[in-house]
């Protein structure tokens, strides 16, 4: 691996020989993701053969060492023994040790031998998982891999978890997935040491559990009109009793069975049953759970502001929720039960005479403690069943139930806050934790919600906020990573946001911090790669991306990019031209200067050979580069690029409306005139554009382009019209508009703003540079 740093962890990287039945062999490199707590590597190695015998003392043990014989027989094709006796040599032999902490485990290796020492299953299937990870990748085929050396290096580990709750929340409920594909899920959890999966089973847009004593959940609210051609928040509003064909449901034998499969691997199903909002499936369902009985459909897409939340002023409310979670209850054994209560928009509780007379009744204030009430009364109900309740940040707001655990998402502040009054926190902050934002350069990746979340920046995450006193850090369980799935579709793409970033995650939680080393993971990550591909993982190869910084020197015309990765001394090799060529690449070392139209390629290189997609971008100089330009109307506040001549410094914006590159106007078009200093041939200008109809962003409905010599009289010389289409995509689009070539010195550029959605919102037109030529 030349393009990363070869310091490899601990002794790994010293070869050494041993020879075992008169063959020698290599010691194997260690690479375990996530680190152990305490490794010591020895001289020698042990090798597996179709006589090794797995001796074990209880019959949950024989089903954990099935993890690993049952990959030798696929990929070995031997049927190794498991039994409770040994018979000599060439041992995997598992081990009580009371003394050994719940999680924690010792692996012991030597040439005839291996031991697992563990207090409970938890530890001996991670024994058995971290056993799984120092043997050859490819005992993760299911075809027989002949010719393979099965052997494991000579060593000791000594492990355990740092934090007790490491987990993972799917959002089954914007798109629905197969429970065969939550299996797979629970196993690359157990994999990588973690044992919480949070299920979000009921939001607006669909009740994805079985409950018998209200069936329409499951009739009405988990099937929604099919509207997935387009963006999530640009589809129409669904009308009460319309026929919905999109969705699903899991019945409570198939969530039982799920439940029982995930003990096996010691990960505990959380269940997520949404209130007092993000329920408009439920309403849709059962009217007379909102405030006015308002009849609704269930939603296709995105709700905002978030109204139709149950009512807190009606008894049968909280009659049906305690029936729900009776149910819900029956079915999942988990400690927690969490409930939601985020993003509650209250307007219709100030209305509503129900919940009026509930704050009056009560001697509530404000909505926000009616909120603090609903999540209390939840609390005893939940608490009376022998579970404890888990809410997002918001449950903070108008007073936190008394025994409330609560979950940090709107970054860490509400966590320190439940810490600091004693309760305890799960950090789960949209920085570092949502699975959902980009994880590479935005034109290169399939759409997702908002943000920029690389595998580095999630290996930087730690639970525990530094302001916090000891006994507040006490209380902080451990975290959680969330794929919320307005935009995953497929099981493909949610796999795709989830690998590699959960293997960076499963390090923050169960490594010491103390031993945390990018270099060293990052050459980890990339052996775990091969494994990965083994399993049929669809995992993101972002991390190779070739990315770049630009700045402009409009004074000298000069262009000075930057290239980087998120690999440390990365080997990036690039070149430069006008049009293909079969020039070298040469090593990027420093940032590349250029005062000329270039092609500029480059790529990771791995021996010699690149790696991943290749970056290929034009820094073009035109006839408006560095030239004045005025608008009629200004560009908004918020979106102002490089400022005075954003565009016209031939710096391109990419799909991420944030990256500085755009200048922006809500509902005004852009009229913009450029004075190329003295009179120039022309024949061409280009308006660079974006389109991300989700937040309210629209190609020009038209582009015309104006010519004048004194500045003062305009004449047209070209029109380029495109009329208004449902796109689902984030899209960059050229509006080009041709003409003879003519002499002028002023160009005057109209685009045209779309001014009003089909919902009558506002639009944007974004704009990141014009062209001259």
């Amino acid at each position: 691996m030349k393009f990363l740093s070869n310091v490899l962890w601990i002794a790994a990287a010293i070869v050494l020989g041993s020879c075992v039945n008169d063959k020698t062999y290599t010691q194997p490199v260690v690479q375990i993701i996530p680190k152990p707590h305490h490794t010591q590597i020895n001289e020698g190695v042990f090798v597996f053969n179709e006589n090794t015998q797995f001796v074990i003392s209880s019959s949950s043990q024989e089903e954990i060492a099935t993890l690993l014989t049952s990959q030798f027989k696929h990929a070995a094709g031997w049927d190794l023994n498991v039994s409770d006796k040994s018979h000599g040599k060439n041992v995997v032999e598992l081990l009580i040790d009371e003394s050994i902490e719940k999680e924690g485990y010792q692996l012991k290796i030597d040439s005839n031998h291996i031991e697992i020492s563990a207090s409970s299953n938890a530890g001996f299937l991670y024994g058995i998982e971290t056993l799984r990870q120092l043997l050859p990748e490819s005992i993760e085929s299911d075809n027989l891999k002949p010719d393979i050396d099965w052997i494991v290096p000579c060593l000791t580990i000594e492990d355990k978890p740092r934090f007790q709750y490491r987990g993972l929340m799917l959002d089954v409920s914007r798109h629905f997935f197969e429970i065969d594909y939550l299996k797979k899920t629970i196993d690359r959890l157990a994999m990588l040491k973690m044992n919480v999966l949070h299920l979000h089973l009921v939001d607006d847009q669909g009740w994805r559990i079985e409950i018998k004593k209200y069936p329409e959940l499951t009739n009405v609210g988990a099937w929604r009109v099919d509207q997935e051609d387009k963006h999530w928040d640009g589809r129409r509003a669904t009308l009460h009793g319309e026929k919905g064909t999109y969705g699903g449901h899991y019945t409570q034998e198939q969530l039982q069975d799920l439940v029982a499969y995930a003990e096996t691997k010691n990960v505990e199903i959380i269940p997520e049953i949404e209130m007092p909002a993000h329920v408009s499936s439920a309403i849709a369902s059962y009217p007379e759970l909102a405030c006015f009985n308002q009849k609704t459909g269930v939603p296709s897409g995105g709700v905002w502001p978030i109204t139709d939340i149950y009512c807190a002023g009606k008894d049968d409310t909280f009659t049906f929720l305690e029936n729900v979670l009776t149910e819900v209850m029956a079915i999942f054994p988990s400690k927690y039960i969490h409930v939601g209560g985020d993003e509650a928009t209250k307007t219709n509780w100030a209305k509503c005479s129900h919940c009026k007379e509930r704050m009056n009744a009560e001697g509530l204030k404000s909505v926000e403690e009616l909120q603090s009430y609903f999540i209390k009364r939840m609390e005893r109900f939940i608490n009376a069943n022998g579970k404890r309740l888990i809410g997002w940040d918001e449950i903070l707001e108008g007073g936190i139930a008394p025994e409330a655990t609560v979950m940090s998402w709107r970054g860490v502040k509400g966590g320190v806050e439940a810490a600091e009054q004693g309760h305890d926190v799960i950090m789960t902050p949209g920085t570092h934790c949502y699975f959902d934002h980009y994880q590479g350069p935005q034109n290169e990746e399939p759409l997702a919600w908002g943000g920029y979340t690389p595998v580095s920046k999630v290996y930087t995450f730690d639970p525990v906020v530094e302001t916090m006193t000891e006994d507040e850090a006490k209380h902080v369980l451990g975290g959680q990573a969330n794929l919320w799935s307005e935009q995953i579709k497929t099981e493909s793409h949610s796999e795709y946001m989830i690998f590699p970033r959960l293997l960076a995650l499963s390090e923050t939680l169960w490594s010491p911090k103390s031993t945390r080393n990018w270099e060293d993971f990052s050459s980890r990550m990339e052996t775990m790669f091969t494994r990965l591909d083994y399993l049929g993982i669809n995992y993101s190869k972002s991390s190779y991306l070739v990315m770049h910084d630009a700045e402009v020197d409009i004074q000298s015309k000069e262009v000075l990019v930057s290239l980087n990765n998120e690999f440390t001394n990365a080997d990036i090799r690039y070149k430069l031209s006008e049009e293909n060529s079969d020039q070298e690449f040469v090593k990027y070392t420093k940032p590349i200067k250029l005062k000329e139209t270039k092609r500029i390629q480059a790529s990771l290189f791995k021996d010699d050979t690149p790696v991943g997609k290749m970056f290929d971008t034009n820094i073009e100089f035109h006839k408006a580069v560095g030239k004045p330009i005025t608008f009629k109307k200004a560009y908004h506040q918020n979106y102002t690029g490089e400022g005075e001549f954003g565009l016209v410094n031939s710096l391109r914006g990419t799909k991420n409306f944030h990256d500085g590159h755009w200048q922006a106007w809500l509902v005004e078009d852009m009229e913009a005139i450029i004075d190329l200093d003295e009179s120039n041939n022309v024949h061409e200008v280009i308006v660079g554009t974006l389109e991300n109809q989700g937040p309210g962003i629209y190609f020009p409905t038209a582009v015309i382009v104006y010519l004048s010599e004194d500045g003062k009289s305009y004449r047209e010389v070209g029109k380029v019209t495109r009329a208004f289409a449902k796109n689902p995509k984030s899209e960059l689009k050229e509006f080009k508009v041709s003409f003879n070539e003519q002499p002028c010195r002023y160009v005057k550029i109209v685009a045209e703003n779309l001014k009003e959605n089909e919902s009558g919102g506002d639009t944007w037109l974004f704009v990141d540079e014009i062209l001259i030529k």
